[in-house]
């Protein structure tokens, strides 16, 4: 730029570049510093990482909130000419003893076929998936909007809040067992939920599994077409298209603060940038609020708060090139974006104390992504590849180096119990343990993919610290827009969007 930005953004994740867009868009002069050298989107991203032509997510991979974020809405990333693609089946829930349960977006092909053996099962499915379906956009407007967000709950009242507010108070177990008879239909959402640090017996620990799967009764698991780096590249081009500009390689060590408030950031290599309005950071709570800004702008209750931070589990990541599509034993999941491994709620509370003990999992739950299926960029003809990720404590007595192919080696195992030939498939393995995610991206800290944990009291009004829930910081212009904040984690772009809505509002 040929002057000072008005805003700095400090990181090129998907909230950081939503975040810039607004801002831009809004008449702004924009700057996004990227640590990385060679590319924007930190988790949001797609590479060979395995054999030539084999396209791998490198973070996230599915996007259950895709169609639903009104941020994505609003700055129409599918004008832009990304390509949302959907599976004929949206999660695949098998067990070694040959039970499924399924969820497509057909409500009742999912009532009547795919949601497990028991037939009241698929009429209690149709029953929730209908009401879902008629307050999605209140919920969510109420779950991902800036708080106090009080027209949705307005719009609820009085009987869908009851409902809702049942829901969200009962623990995974406890919803799925009231809800369902079959052991295949208990274990799907409790599963969900485990895509964060959210097990089965959790209090107030049903609404994340929810959502995940009643969204995917919606919108479903979306898949970009080429990769997720696409969702990043569109929001740079959007970004770009509104004057904005990103940096790569300029990784920021420090943000600069006179009484006035933020005034701009000093980069690794000394160098200073101003921002003439307001810095954002798309980064960890901690790293901001202890690290970035010096203690001597922090209040002390905010500092012990920073240092106690709940952080989520470890992500343990495999991405496989494969000769053929995974000759799954339950022949839904041959057709469905996303397969769970659990096989019952007891199984899963079992994975969770091992986890939350610090021991890796004897029989490790496991999502497990399908992409090529949908989408022929992914491998070379014929080819296939696959990702999956399992919870793990964030480190190991004696290192994760030691263990980390003898569990990848535990994982094959597991998908070769649902899918057997699947070892004979495999051309090439990947392994990436959480220290490996933590160097490729800093907000993934012990390979945390969550913004910290997301425990019932880690959400709304004390996400990421009570008070400064709205994205403001004890720092005046400068606000935090990761997933770190609310809604937190998930790729919908909404803690940058609201973000750059309070700030904009801010600065006038």
């Amino acid at each position: 730029m040929s002057q000072d930005p008005d805003v700095i953004v400090i990181g090129a994740g998907p909230n950081g570049l939503v975040a810039a867009c607004m801002l831009a868009r809004g008449g702004l002069r924009v700057l996004v510093l990227e640590a990385n050298p060679t590319r924007a989107g930190g988790a949001l991203g797609s590479e060979e990482g395995t054999l030539p032509g084999y396209v791998h997510d490198v973070g996230a991979a599915f996007f259950p909130f895709a169609r639903a974020s009104p941020a994505f809405a609003d700055l129409d990333l599918e004008g832009a000419g990304l390509e949302w693609l959907n599976m004929e089946v949206e999660s695949c829930h098998p067990a070694p003893d040959g039970s499924v349960a399924s969820i497509s977006r057909d409500l009742e092909r999912t009532a009547s076929e795919l949601f497990g053996p028991e037939p009241r099962d698929g009429d209690a499915w149709r029953r929730l998936a209908s009401w879902h379906r008629r307050v999605e956009r209140d919920v969510l407007g109420f779950l991902l909007r800036p708080l106090p967000t009080l027209g949705p709950l307005l719009r609820l009242l009085p009987f869908n809040l009851l409902r809702l507010a049942r829901i969200l108070s009962s623990s995974g177990r406890g919803l799925s067992t009231r809800l369902f008879r079959s052991e295949a239909a208990r274990r799907v959402l409790p599963g969900l939920a485990l895509h964060v640090d959210v097990g089965p017996d959790d209090r107030f620990g049903a609404g994340l599994g929810y959502m995940l799967g009643l969204s995917a009764s919606t919108g479903g698991n979306c898949v970009p077409r080429g990769g997720a780096q696409r969702v990043t590249d569109t929001l740079v081009e959007r970004l770009r298209a509104h004057g904005g500009e990103v940096r790569l390689g300029a990784r920021v060590t420090r943000v600069l603060v006179d009484n006035g408030g933020a005034r701009g950031v000093e980069l690794a290599g000394g160098e200073q940038l101003r921002a003439a309005r307001a810095v954002f950071a798309n980064t960890g709570a901690p790293a901001l609020l202890l690290d970035l800004v010096a203690r001597e702008h922090m209040p002390g209750r905010i500092v012990r708060k920073m240092q106690r931070f709940p952080r989520g589990w470890g992500a343990f990541k495999v991405d496989w090139a494969l000769s053929g599509p995974v000759p799954w034993a339950a022949e839904v999941a041959r057709r469905s974006a996303v397969v769970h491994a659990g096989d019952s709620i007891d199984d899963l509370q079992r994975f969770t104390d091992q986890v939350r003990g610090g021991a890796l999992p004897d029989n490790p739950y496991l999502v497990i992504g399908q992409q090529s299926l949908v989408d022929d960029t992914r491998a070379p003809a014929g080819g296939h590849t696959l990702w999956a990720y399992s919870r793990v404590p964030p480190s190991l007595p004696g290192g994760w180096s030691a263990q980390a192919e003898a569990f990848a080696d535990r994982v094959d195992a597991r998908i070769e119990k649902l899918a057997p030939g699947f070892r004979g498939l495999v051309r090439a393995r990947r392994v990436v343990t959480p220290p490996d995610l933590q160097d490729m991206n800093a907000n993934l800290v012990g390979g945390d993919l969550g913004g910290g944990s997301n425990a019932w009291h880690r959400q709304l009004i004390f996400r990421p610290v009570f008070p400064y829930f709205r994205y403001r910081t004890p720092v005046r212009r400068l606000y935090l827009c990761s997933s770190y904040a609310h809604p937190g984690a998930g790729v919908h772009g909404m803690c940058g969007y609201n973000a750059a809505q309070i700030a904009l509002r801010d600065l006038g």
